[in-house]
This record gives C-alpha cells, structure tokens and sequence, in this order.
C-alpha cells in the first residue's frame, strides 16, 4: 500500500472522520491520483500515475465512488469551513460564486443528461448544442496571497437533471434558480453568523 507523505496526510486529515478506515486509505490514494493525473481524471488515470496501473485490486477504488457509504455534502461542508479558515479573517463575509457546468456525456445509462448550450463552442451569435450533464457549482471567492486577482475555490456541486429526466419520472422539474436558492441555504445552516453574499450571472 502507497503511503503518502506527512504534509498531505495532515492536510487531508480533517476528512478522515467521513470514511471508514479502509475506505479512506483507498479514497487517499485516489484524490492524489487525481491531483497529479494529466488529462482526464478517471480512477484508471489517477492509479496510473500512483504506480498502481497493474493492481488486482482495482474494483475497490471504484467502490469508493459507488458503493462506499459517505456523504459528499458533509465533504463539501469540511472543505468550505478549511477555505473560510485560511482565506478568511474573523467575522468576513463569505462571497460565494454560483455558476452552471456542462459535463460531456453521452449512452444510455446516462439517464439525467440532457442537451444544452455549449458554453464553449458557441458564441454571441452561434448556437451550438452538446449533450451532457448540468452541475451547479459553489464557489468560495477570496483574494489568494500570491496572486493578483480572486479565486473562485469551488466547494460543492450539485447535479441538476434535464427536464426531460424529471418528466420521465412523474417528478416537478427543478430550474437552476431553484437549485442555487437551495444550494445557499445549505450554506447558511453550515455558517449562521456569517453574512452571505452570493454572485451570479444572468444565467
């Protein structure tokens, strides 16, 4: 088993308490892989670059994603509070950035894809239309020491279905104002005493 060094386990260690402890040793090894993975970041690409690209023991870092007992959300409500805590000073708003993603994805077991905006592709006067996946993201916006302008340190991201997906399943479909209105509320329970600014664009 790969050992990390003492700096990045003691960074990580506010996290450990999420996991059970043989899932945490694989969920280490994979956020790693995924910091130093060049192109896309997938758990063949992460355990590559980790030396582990041979290993029989591959399915047990995909159980990580979709087996393992853990909740993301109360992940998200740890990374923010580290952000506010090296970012921010006593008492500082918290500015947070909103803002929506696209991930492409195609196949039939995609089932909450749907087709939008290419954000990148298109242009003020050209459509472009890709199929995929809509994330509302959360962004903690601070002035970073070493650099000249604000960070937007992203912290938690929420899945957003198609309209077409939540009609399929008889269910009311959510906008993405909804979702973000939603979002902040979370961060609201998470930090009660602390003013919230929150920054969007006309999307």
């Amino acid at each position: 088993m790969h050992t990390l060094p003492t700096a990045m386990i003691q960074l990580l260690a506010p996290f450990a308490l999420l996991f059970s402890e043989r899932v945490w040793r694989h969920a280490q090894v994979l956020l790693a892989g995924t910091i130093l993975a060049p192109g896309k970041r997938t758990v063949g690409a992460a355990l590559r670059v980790m030396g582990l690209g041979n290993t029989k023991q591959y399915q047990r870092y995909h159980r990580v994603l979709n087996r393992a007992v853990w909740s993301s959300r109360e992940a998200s409500r740890v990374l923010l509070g580290l952000l506010v805590k090296t970012f921010l000073s006593e008492g500082e708003p918290l500015v947070i950035g909103l803002d929506e993603t696209l991930e492409r994805r195609r196949g039939a077991k995609i089932a909450a894809k749907g087709i939008y905006r290419d954000p990148i592709r298109s242009s003020q006067g050209h459509f472009v239309k890709a199929s995929g996946l809509r994330w509302v993201c959360l962004m903690l916006l601070v002035p970073v020491p070493w650099a000249s302008q604000v960070w937007a340190l992203p912290f938690l991201s929420v899945l957003a279905p198609s309209e077409r997906y939540a009609q399929e399943r008889g269910k009311p479909h959510k906008k993405l104002t909804d979702w973000a209105r939603q979002m902040l509320l979370l961060v609201r329970r998470w930090w009660p005493e602390r003013e919230i600014v929150a920054v969007a664009d006309s999307g």
